[in-house]
């Protein structure tokens, strides 16, 4: 009896043992090849979400990435993915020159395989977007422990070295595409899709949990171009692209209210600003900075009705700015508006502002009254439509004014304002002589 048990339990560790931990062949039919080339956002990721959708479940996807960084939420929302589809994925950072900084060093960790063109680098993935003057113990910290805590065991998982891709975060370590080959990081450095073939059949992985190795014989290629609509969101999503967006909003409905009856200018902000908002939906937006940029403009408006000296001016500049430096910075992610867009913005506001302040004070000069500056008193205009006797509409510097005159007027007459009602907003005109 006990004969029989030990030879029982010889045959299973001789030879049931070794053939389990044998490494079960993945066929492979298609070669699934995807292309980010921006920063990582909600658009990215559905982007890639609906492309796993369409791909066979024998398929590699091969993730062709170039990017500067993105969103934490959508880096670990794409991680996730990645590792419930149970395929083969691969990351190659193309063309030369490219780099997968910061969020796209994270995705890349998460690969089965990753791939370097010569001339690439990857790393840098320290959460700068936090905040450099934070303090080890709140944010910043927490950040980066646990974004350490993840690249280490995708490393583990995918049996890397941990850690160089831990110094990518807490030093901000980048590495070249000879380096990272040097350290282990990578499978390959290739400049064609055809040479992952030779490097990843040899090569066996961990999938769903077993040891696979993979079959590449008879592979088709396949191209995943992003849809129209994930191409407008992808762009849409660039905090740049998003804070230009809704300055031109506001200043067009400003406008709208200075010069009304146009609507050309009011319609056109307001579709600035519902694209605007498309945008915000997908960006990690600081609504205390909005509100800082929102009040900033305010002041600004300020200065042109109120004698302050200077003081709103400059402190709607400060708001302004720093708003516009905070906008999109939180815990969710660490992308920022370029500082040349920033300082270009405040430039034209303050070149506009400075424009508009000395147009009206020549204006002023004009006016008998100081509170009148802003009325057309004694601006020309046209005859529009006749309405009565003596009323009508005319136009005035672009705006259309309901007008009284004791005189017959006709239709396109040039008439001149000789006295506004503030009250009624109803203007006396009469012939240009």
């Amino acid at each position: 009896m006990r004969l029989r048990i030990l030879l029982q339990i010889l045959v299973f560790v001789l030879v049931v043992l070794p053939l389990s931990a044998v490494a079960q062949p993945f066929k492979i039919t298609e070669f699934s090849i995807l292309s980010v080339n921006s920063a990582i956002t909600p658009a990215t990721y559905d982007y890639i979400k609906q492309s796993f959708k369409n791909t066979p479940k024998t398929a590699l996807v091969v993730l062709r990435l170039n990017t500067p960084g993105g969103l934490v939420s959508t880096t670990k929302d794409i991680i996730t993915l990645v590792g419930s589809v149970k395929r083969p994925f691969a990351v190659w950072i193309t063309p030369e020159g490219a780099s997968a900084a910061s969020a796209g060093a994270i995705i890349a960790s998460s690969a089965h395989f990753i791939f370097m063109s010569p001339g690439t680098n990857m790393g840098a993935a320290t959460p700068v977007g936090l905040g450099e003057d934070l303090k080890e113990s709140d944010g910043r910290k927490k950040a980066m422990n646990d974004l350490t805590a993840l690249v280490r065991s995708l490393s583990h998982s995918r049996g890397r070295p941990s850690a160089p891709f831990e110094k990518m975060i807490t030093s901000a370590e980048s590495y070249t595409d000879q380096e990272a080959q040097k350290l282990g990081l990578i499978d390959g450095i290739i400049s064609h899709e055809s040479e992952i073939l030779d490097i990843i059949s040899t090569k066996s992985i961990n999938l769903d949990g077993k040891m696979r190795t993979l079959d590449t014989t008879n592979i088709s290629y396949k191209y995943y171009e992003p849809t129209a609509g994930q191409k407008i969101l992808e762009v849409l999503a660039n905090p740049t692209t998003a804070y230009i967006l809704f300055l031109i909003g506001i200043a067009l409905i400003y406008f709208e209210f200075q010069a009304p009856g146009g609507f050309i200018a009011g319609s056109i902000g307001m579709c600035f600003l519902i694209l605007a908002a498309i945008a915000f939906q997908v960006l990690p937006l600081d609504w205390g900075s909005m509100g800082l940029i929102i009040a900033g403009v305010f002041l600004l408006i300020l200065e042109v009705f109120i004698v302050s000296y200077g003081i709103l001016t400059i402190a709607g500049l400060i708001a302004f700015v720093m708003g516009s430096l905070f906008l999109f910075h939180g815990e969710a992610g660490f992308i920022s508006i370029e500082y040349p867009a920033i300082i270009s913005t405040l430039l034209g506001v303050v070149v506009s502002l400075g424009l508009l302040i000395w147009y009206l004070w020549n204006d002023k000069k004009k006016q008998k009254l100081s509170q009148d500056f802003f009325l057309p008193i004694g601006a020309t205009g046209s005859v529009l439509t006749k309405l009565n006797n003596n009323e009508y509409q005319v136009k005035v510097r672009g705006e259309i004014w309901r007008a009284t005159s004791e005189e017959d007027l006709n239709l396109n007459e040039v008439v001149s304002v000789s006295e506004v009602d503030p009250e009624t907003l109803r203007i006396k005109i009469k012939k240009e002589s």
